[in-house]
């Protein structure tokens, strides 16, 4: 049945994707831009409907009073496709700096240019990355969040982190707060597999981190906060979803933990 769901539930969700684009594009482009964001965020409430009829999966999402006002950074942990989209409905105008290769696609590059999100070539160094915190602050200066995810790239649950300094860059250099975020949907979305699995978790939306503080002492104090939730969700996700398949770095550390909690009484 878990497979039967998966297929089921993954052709819906591209062709709702496809479909919506299509249909929805006249309104879209022709509507301001912050109306015009009212798609996309309804396109991540139907997924989640689609989630919770055809797989089975549902969340919860914890700490949403910890969002400021106005402009911030949003540090995700990034698991699967899942966290790209799902906040969407909570945030009141994101802004992502996303792969330039991304803005190439038709209909999704266009959709993205729309809501003026940024590019940005991964190698790129000096002049370009001026370019980008350039632009980044011009949309910040409109009250938008802008979300990063601190470790570049997906990571399955359980994996060593494996931060990137440009975040420590970016809360220097913008001087604004940075929202950690703490989660497993990689649990039930497994990064690199079309299976889907049935459950529940949890979202923790953690205090925020005031600007001001050393770069160096932030990148130290982001890790150790995130890990530490991070880590207390995953005991408490796989206790509360037993049936769940882990991947080996799940399964390794849960065994570290076990090990410490018991030997900390």
């Amino acid at each position: 049945m878990i497979a039967l769901r998966s297929v089921l539930f993954n052709t819906i969700f591209y062709a709702n994707l496809i479909i919506r684009m299509i249909v929805l594009s006249p309104y879209y482009f022709l509507a301001p831009r912050k109306i015009a964001y009212a798609i996309p965020k309804n396109w991540a409430r139907s997924n989640h409907w689609l989630m919770r009829v055809i797989v089975g999966t549902t969340f919860e999402i914890e700490g949403l009073e910890n969002l400021p006002d106005g402009s911030y950074i949003l540090a995700p942990k990034h698991q699967s496709f899942w966290d790209t989209y799902a906040l969407l409905p909570w945030l009141k105008d994101p802004v992502y700096i996303l792969k330039r290769e991304l803005m190439w696609i038709p209909l999704f590059g266009w959709y993205a240019k729309k809501q003026r999100m940024i590019p940005v070539d991964r190698g790129a160094r000096g002049k370009v990355m001026v370019e980008v915190l350039k632009r980044t602050r011009e949309e910040l200066s409109t009250g938008r969040q802008l979300i990063i995810y601190p470790e570049g790239t997906r990571r399955p649950p359980g994996a060593e982190p494996l931060y990137k300094y440009g975040i420590a860059r970016m809360y220097r250099d913008l001087n604004l707060p940075v929202v950690p975020v703490a989660m497993h949907p990689g649990l039930f979305w497994p990064r690199r597999s079309i299976r889907r699995y049935p459950g529940h978790f949890k979202v923790r939306i953690l205090p925020p981190i005031t600007p001001g503080m050393d770069p160096d002492a932030f990148f130290a104090h982001l890790i150790e906060v995130s890990e530490r939730a991070s880590d207390e969700l995953l005991l408490e996700t796989v206790a509360q979803n037993p049936h769940l398949p882990l991947p080996p770095t799940a399964v390794e550390r849960l065994a570290e933990l076990r090990k410490l909690n018991a030997a900390t009484g």
